[in-house]
């Protein structure tokens, strides 16, 4: 449902998943180049990971050493960078790593600050985040991008950005108190500013790039618990283009996240959680069937949503060249033999119908541009109907 919670998008890593959980706060934008008129897809991220196991340095699980020794890793990770262009070139995540006591945090609303320390390695300049403002720099160096450890690429990125987050994705019970101490699931998901807009401005590698509020098309969200999503599929859009009035709906938004319920600690299956919030209007989905394709350049989500009286149909895809390998290690210390893809160029349509006592009745067709798109691949591309 479209309802801000504020405390569920706190730091909550206690009890055991302060020593195996994480947290991650992750933003998505677009800027444009103000002499070139190019227009970049930039995301900046907030990583927390078993806090309870940290100290006065980063623990890196990727080292030689942690791993030979079992150690797990324990950090706060600030992830920034853009996705590539459509020929596939231009991506870019850059990693900064800070010791968990280099944090500063409320609880809510959540504010953190890490302060860097030129003395120390990994690190690079201060960072904030609040619910309305972004700030910070992150800078890794060709000699540390070499370095596994650091699962990063090259390069010099600065941010200041004010954020007002339009539209939530609240997902009720699903993510409860009661039902995180079930464990209910390994991964939770709260979509506090699915439909976001961002104002400021973005630099990476010294070219400067202005983040305009109606292009920015933002998106928010936090994931946290014990290990990461299973299977791990997003697709979210805050450009929609209505075809029945041929206008772009400026407070609509679409998000969908991938789930794995469980009872007594036995998967139940892979689930779609969806929310369409249209003209005013939302529209939850926690059953779907969905199957993922794969064709020489594209991967292809096509996803059907319905209940007593609504029935929504997605078509969405992102190219390959547009999506790129994100790097993570779970709290185990162990990476993806297959990373998520991320991108944001994804496109599509969606149908939305009312049922009625006389068969289903159109509302909209709506056009999707600009779609997050995170997908893991797991073996075969296919993915499972539910």
């Amino acid at each position: 449902m479209n309802l801000s919670d504020l405390a569920r998008n706190s730091c909550m890593l206690r009890g055991a998943l302060a020593k195996k959980g994480y947290m991650r706060w992750w933003h998505s934008f677009s800027g444009i180049q103000s002499e070139s008129g190019e227009t970049r897809s930039f995301f900046i991220e907030f990583f927390i990971i078993n806090p309870g196991l940290g100290g006065d340095a980063p623990v890196l699980g990727q080292h030689p050493y942690n791993r030979k020794h079992g150690r797990k890793p324990s950090y706060v990770m600030v992830k920034a960078g853009a996705f590539p262009d459509g020929q596939g070139d231009g991506g870019r995540q850059l990693h900064a790593f800070y010791p968990v006591s280099a944090l500063q945090a409320t609880g809510s609303p959540l504010v953190m600050q890490l302060k860097g320390d030129p003395e120390r390695p990994c690190q690079s300049g201060d960072c904030f985040y609040s619910e309305d403002k972004l700030t910070g720099f992150v800078e890794v160096t060709p000699g540390e991008a070499r370095r596994r450890s650091y699962m990063s690429d090259s390069g010099f990125m600065e941010w200041d950005l004010e954020v007002r987050k339009s539209v939530t994705c609240h997902t009720g019970k699903r993510s409860s108190r009661f039902f995180r101490a079930l464990k209910t699931q390994d991964s939770y998901w709260h979509g506090e500013g699915i439909r976001s807009f961002f104002q400021g401005r973005v630099s990476l590698d010294g070219i400067p790039y202005d983040v305009l509020p109606e292009t920015s098309y933002g998106y928010a969200d936090k994931h946290w618990g014990r290990s990461f999503n299973r299977p791990w599929f997003q697709f979210a859009c805050g450009k929609l283009a209505s075809q029945r009035t041929g206008q772009e709906l400026r407070h609509s938004a679409l998000a969908v996240n991938a789930f794995c319920p469980r009872f007594l600690g036995i998967p139940l299956g892979k689930r779609l959680m969806l929310q369409l919030t249209y003209r005013g209007e939302d529209f939850e989905f926690t059953r779907c069937k969905w199957e993922t394709k794969e064709t020489g350049k594209r991967y292809v989500w096509h996803i059907l949503a319905q209940d007593k009286s609504t029935v929504v149909k997605i078509s969405g895809s992102c190219t390959k060249a547009e999506m790129m390998r994100l790097q993570y290690e779970n709290p185990e210390g162990r990476k993806f033999r297959i990373p998520p893809l991320g991108g944001c160029a994804g496109i599509g349509n969606l149908q939305l119908f009312r049922k009625g006592s006389g068969g289903r009745e159109w509302m909209d067709t709506l056009t999707l541009e600009n779609a997050l798109c995170i997908y893991r691949p797991v073996g075969s591309a296919a993915g499972k109907t539910v």
